[in-house]
């Protein structure tokens, strides 16, 4: 495909001119806006690929030829298909950007009989980010007017200056209802270019009207510093819509990929191995403005596997080289939940998660205005790890006065401390959790144990009458049960119908029955469209929190198979996972068969030995079936 798209697009823009981008780019320079490169000896660079997920550096960079691999994907190519690729422009995008950012002057053909002429129309992408940079000017231009006079009250009310307002571009929407459109439209942009921008949208008549009116906002910049968005505070009374309206999704702003601030936090993220993650815009700006340059914010969504991979990327955040992330919430009920969130996505980081919490529950900009920049810097060197943070809130909603207080604490703690990632660690925050309770060090040993295992945590009470044995996380059966969960979630168009109609009493592992709870809670693997949203409706639908923690690992785990997965694959796994439970009762029918007189009891006899026969009939179905793929 790519190459096709090289001989369409030689014959518009010259051959010569697309040989001068190319000659003029530096890879490098070019993949370090996405990718933190170190050296790999040789001349060339390494990182962290951004088409797939890993945690040692396969992504190799070799300047001197201008091309790129990854030995872990296979993908590769020039500057110009990293661009195409991390990006999704076309050919031509991506030539066109790598030319402005060359200083070279493309020319275009209509073909080759044809004199060289400008090309009248850029690509989409380059469009819609020309029509943002418009707007960006438009907006900052009305800041200065007297009717943004309320916008500069609530910036300066906050501790920003002009300087500070220009640094971070932020511009007022106008009470006008299309004074934007018609800038924009008197500029060349058309009706479908605003629209698609987000930038317009269609009022109640049908005529294009603006999106922003009377807001104060902030222009939102993807890696490589281009506008792609904007971020509108409200400012007035009467105003009847949300506190912050975003743009929508866009061809190029997608929310769960956009991080607040990354365009002047990226080197310094990179050069600390450390980022703090902020919840808004005026954070972000009272951080770097305070000594904290490596802050950014989510848009409009929640920290999510996107951002993640974004950070992960830019920290080179592998088994080597682990950074720091540090998430600074406020204080209240819901920031200790946001906190909480957090913490489930800390195994998605190869490097340590911290949390940054003012004593007096205020965020790093409120925190600047009060008392100062130092109380910032303060603020995130006197982070804590993100695991203490959350065994703290778990432990202190109990009365540890009371055995049962202290016992229940214990239950609800162990199975955080036996989610910590390393594993070296995990004695010592034994030890840390029997001291904050006040108990033994045997007991929580046993619950961390108990819980590493997929087993409900220990505790003191009353024997049990006997119950099946939980298979281990790694046993064969919890395998297999492990595999389905990850076909449910990762390709529920797919694997829905046949995952659905398997009883949720097939699973065996504690954790992996919670998440199948989740999954028929969120509406069922069958009625899902899959992607991000699918992932967050099931963990919201999690109650236990190990579980939630689960459906984060098992969305982005490799399926164990080579390539695609298919619907046979998906029949191969069901049936496996029946398997068990079907020659389970079978054993139990045959023992329970033996044991009656068919003679007393001729009628239980033979309906016994009809259900005997059918499940075996059954069995050997699922035996053929569970063959069939692997």
């Amino acid at each position: 495909m790519y190459a096709e798209e090289v001989a369409e697009m030689a014959g518009r823009i010259r051959d010569e001119d697309i040989a001068l981008v190319r000659e003029r780019t530096s890879i490098a320079e070019v993949i370090s806006d996405t990718v933190t490169l170190k050296s790999a000896g040789g001349g060339n660079l390494k990182g962290l690929c951004p088409f797939h997920d890993e945690k040692s550096p396969s992504f190799n960079v070799s300047p001197a030829r201008n091309v790129w691999y990854c030995f872990g994907c296979g993908a590769g190519g020039d500057a110009i298909k990293f661009l195409m690729d991390a990006e999704h422009l076309s050919f031509v995008e991506s030539v066109e950007r790598l030319a402005a950012r060359a200083g070279i002057q493309l020319r275009y053909v209509e073909d080759d009989r044809s004199a060289p002429r400008p090309r009248p129309q850029q690509g989409q992408r380059q469009r819609l980010v020309a029509a943002h940079a418009a707007a960006v000017d438009f907006y900052r231009a009305q800041l200065s007017t007297a009717g943004a006079r309320r916008a500069r009250e609530f910036l300066a009310e906050r501790g920003f200056d002009r300087a500070a307002a220009e640094r971070y571009g932020c511009g007022f929407a106008p009470d006008a209802w299309d004074l934007l459109t018609k800038h924009l439209r008197q500029q060349g942009f058309t009706h479908d270019e605003l629209v698609t921008a987000g930038l317009s949208r269609p009022s109640r008549s049908g005529s294009l009207i603006d999106r922003f009116r009377r807001r104060l906002l902030w222009p939102i910049r993807d890696l490589t510093g281009d506008v792609i968005g904007f971020g509108a505070r409200k400012l007035f009374d009467d105003d009847d819509g949300p506190k912050y309206l975003n743009t929508p999704e866009t061809p190029i702003y997608k929310k769960s990929h956009v991080l607040y601030g990354i365009d002047q936090a990226k080197r310094e993220i990179a050069k600390q191995g450390k980022v703090v993650v902020v919840e808004g815009y005026t954070d972000v700006m009272a951080c770097h403005l305070a000594g904290v340059p490596t802050a950014v914010a989510t848009c409009g969504t929640a920290f999510g596997a996107d951002h993640i991979g974004v950070l992960r990327r830019l920290l080179m955040d592998t088994d080597a080289v682990a950074g720091e992330i540090i998430f600074t919430f406020d204080g209240d009920a819901a920031g200790q939940k946001a906190a909480l969130r957090a913490f489930e996505d800390d195994q998605r980081f190869v490097g340590r998660t911290f949390i940054a919490v003012s004593p007096d529950n205020m965020d790093p900009c409120e925190l600047r205005l009060a008392k100062g920049d130092l109380a910032v810097r303060d603020l995130v060197a006197r982070r804590e790890p993100l695991v203490d943070f959350a065994l703290r809130h778990v432990i202190n909603r109990y009365d540890l006065d009371t055995v049962d207080g202290r016992v229940e604490a214990m239950r609800r703690a162990a199975p955080l401390v036996a989610k910590i990632k390393d594993r070296e660690k995990r004695p010592e925050y034994v030890r840390k959790l029997a001291g904050d309770l006040g108990m033994e060090i045997e007991p929580v040993q046993r619950a961390v144990l108990a819980a590493a295992n997929g087993q409900p945590a220990g505790g003191t009470a009353a024997p049990a009458r006997p119950a099946p044995a939980t298979p281990s996380v790694d046993s064969p059966r919890s395998m297999v049960e492990r595999e389905a969960l990850k076909l449910a979630l990762q390709e529920p168009v797919l694997a829905g119908p046949m995952f659905d109609a398997v009883e949720a009493a097939e699973y065996r592992h504690p954790v992996h029955v919670a998440v199948r709870a989740a999954i028929a809670a969120a509406g069922g693997a069958a009625t899902a469209a899959g992607g991000a949203v699918w992932i967050e409706q099931v963990r919201d639908a999690c109650d236990d929190l190990a579980g939630q923690a689960l459906v984060g690992e098992l969305a982005v785990e490799p399926l164990r198979i080579d390539g695609e997965p298919d619907p046979r694959y998906v029949s191969v796994t069901m049936a496996r996972l029946q398997w068990g439970s079907v020659t389970g009762r079978i054993k139990d029918l045959k023992s329970k068969i033996q044991r009656i007189n068919p003679v007393s009891n001729k009628d239980e006899y033979f309906a016994l030995f009809g259900e005997l026969l059918s499940l075996e009939q059954h069995a050997r179905a699922l035996r053929e079936q569970a063959a069939g793929g692997l």
